[in-house]
């Protein structure tokens, strides 16, 4: 019931040998100058409890970034006001390109991974989580990401 990007778009293999770039299950930096956070975009599936959801990367600014850093392992931290940041996470299953939509991270407790809240456009990933989606929806992204190139085509 979820995917999850291992790293944010502009992430390249090759940043890792930097020590000015860092990439963890939560947070990444580049070259000390480009900073995100991984969090969950979560889309209620119709007629069920159950929410699917994608963990995706947001872009923040460096001083929410080092706010929401500073912080990571602090109860409490849910208080706080969400974050405005950039999606930097490709979802190949849309169209247009999930790339720069809007957010607002929303710190959960310790141990939680935070929720992203896109900006309420026309775009079908945030009308998607806002109205949620069907069975059969879930099938189709499923099937979209497990088999990115249908019938054992290959790239």
């Amino acid at each position: 019931m979820n995917y999850t990007a291992e790293a944010p778009a502009v992430w390249d293999p090759a940043f890792a040998e930097a020590d000015d770039c860092l990439l963890s299950s939560d947070q990444c930096v580049i070259h000390a100058r480009h900073y995100f956070v991984k969090g969950l975009i979560e889309i209620p599936v119709i007629g069920s409890d159950e929410v699917f959801s994608w963990a995706v990367w947001v872009s923040l600014s460096r001083e929410n970034f080092s706010r929401a850093a500073d912080r990571w392992e602090t109860p409490g931290r849910e208080a706080e006001e969400p974050y405005f940041g950039w999606l930097t996470t490709d979802l190949s299953v849309y169209s247009p390109t999930t790339l720069n939509l809007k957010t607002h991270v929303h710190t959960r407790p310790v141990g939680e991974r935070p929720f992203v809240e896109l900006e309420p456009t026309d775009h079908p990933l945030a009308v998607e989580q806002c109205t949620g989606i069907t069975r059969d929806r879930l099938r189709e992204i499923a099937a979209a990401v497990l088999h990115p190139f249908g019938d054992g085509q290959q790239p």
